[in-house]
């Protein structure tokens, strides 16, 4: 066998396999290609030729899709502030559970249920008159109260225990302030 014969025998092996891999590469995307093609021929044809059905069928894609939407999630339930016993005559500290700033302070006021009238926009009214208590102030239950409105909220009256210019006085707070 001479060289021109290898080579020959090469281009001819060469130029068989390329044929086969432009067949093969036809044959297997020419089903996905149809499909594709023919998914749309169809829809076109139905439109055409029979409208109700092909808007129908769009409008319950819709009405699936946005159940599907609407109807998503889980109910989760908002954590309650689960207040404890108290008993009168009990020592408690004041801490507020709607915070987590140890500087914030536990508003007080003279008459119970005061509290929904209060305007905190001026800063005037923290000094003096014990009308702001720090969080961990010991205080004694003396009397406690529920709201006519809120079934749901407890007005406590508390005398100060702490040392300094509010020993002795004695406000009224929400229940859920005291520990």
């Amino acid at each position: 066998m001479s060289i021109d014969d290898n080579t020959n025998e090469a281009e001819n092996l060469n130029q068989s396999v390329e044929t086969i891999a432009e067949t093969v590469q036809q044959t297997v995307t020419t089903p996905a290609a149809n499909a594709g093609g023919n998914i749309v021929a169809k829809l076109l044809e139905l439109k055409d030729s029979n409208p109700k059905v092909f808007f129908g069928g769009i409008g319950a894609v819709a009405v699936i899709f946005l159940a599907l939407v609407m109807s998503g999630g889980s109910d989760p339930k908002l954590p309650v502030h689960q207040s404890k016993p108290i008993s009168i005559g009990q020592n408690y500290v004041l801490k507020s559970p709607n915070t987590y700033d140890p500087n914030a302070t536990i508003r007080m006021v003279s008459v119970p249920g005061s509290m929904a009238a209060y305007d905190d926009t001026e800063e005037n009214d923290r000094e003096g008159a014990c009308k702001h208590l720090p969080q961990n102030s010991s205080i004694k239950l003396i009397q406690s109260q529920q709201d006519p409105s809120d079934k749901n909220l407890m007005w406590v009256e508390v005398e100060v225990l702490d040392a300094g210019e509010c020993q002795g006085k004695r406000s009224w707070t929400s229940g859920i302030n005291l520990q």
